[in-house]
């Protein structure tokens, strides 16, 4: 990857082609700390749809205590959220070329001290789990505030229900038999097959990040988590080098 070329993915200026390009970046990173945290925590953290419902259902079954946990995963994941937003317009304010790059920077950080506090799980499991479980939270929240902003919400990177129901619209529409409706009449059904291009790519490399991110964590532990870590590193420091320069 050229300097040029990473400064365009996360720089301030934007281009529709850089949106996607970004978000198959995080899809990957996604997918695989979504994996190796479930492996770690036994947690899926990247959608707050599932833990939601947990919550109801702990509700209704009387276990408060597994509830309250998940009330605190969502505001976790909703912190992560606020924080890009903070630190975005914070940096939008000071025409700063790097404020897209400001929370890959941090997500890279919270994830190495993921792979700190996981190092001594299983020393202090009852205390570490929940405050790991917590932290991924955030940083799915933080991750996907990312492209929501970037993109204006037409790519989504931590969890897959809506690119999942966008791609079966989509092929609804490429499926669907027109018959003998003209091309250039209003009822005539169209897929978009940009929409199609781009949402398989972000549900493909979503998948593969989680197949790499689990065998990562089979294999190496926590340690997984450097080489996230540092292609965040990668992908933030060049509008933030262009910062420092003009600083």
């Amino acid at each position: 990857m050229t300097l040029s070329f990473l400064h365009r993915l996360t720089g301030k200026h934007r281009t529709r082609s850089a949106n996607r390009q970004l978000g198959a970046v995080l899809a990957f990173v996604a997918g695989a700390a979504n994996a190796g945290g479930f492996l770690a925590v036994q947690r899926y953290t990247s959608h707050m749809t599932g833990v939601i419902s947990g919550v109801a259902d702990d509700l209704a079954s009387g276990g408060f205590a597994l509830a309250l946990a998940g009330l605190f995963s969502l505001f976790a994941f909703m912190a992560g959220a606020a924080c890009t937003a903070l630190l975005v317009n914070w940096a939008r304010q000071r025409q700063m070329h790097s404020k897209y790059a400001l929370p890959l920077l941090l997500e890279a950080a919270l994830l190495l001290a993921f792979g700190l506090v996981g190092a001594h799980l299983e020393a202090l499991a009852h205390l570490l789990v929940p405050t790991a479980v917590l932290l991924l939270c955030f940083i799915m929240g933080l991750q996907n505030a990312i492209l929501t902003k970037i993109s204006q919400a037409e790519i989504r990177t931590t969890h897959m229900t809506g690119v999942v129901t966008d791609l079966g619209l989509e092929l609804g529409r490429l499926l669907y038999w027109n018959g003998a409706t003209a091309p250039d009449s209003v009822h005539f059904v169209r897929a978009n097959r940009d929409k199609l291009f781009i949402h398989s790519l972000v549900l493909g490399l979503f998948f593969v990040g989680g197949v790499v991110g689990a065998l990562a964590f089979k294999q190496f532990g926590f340690s997984a988590t450097l080489p996230i870590a540092l292609l965040l590193v990668l992908l933030a420091l060049p509008p933030l080098i262009h910062d420092l320069q003009l600083a």
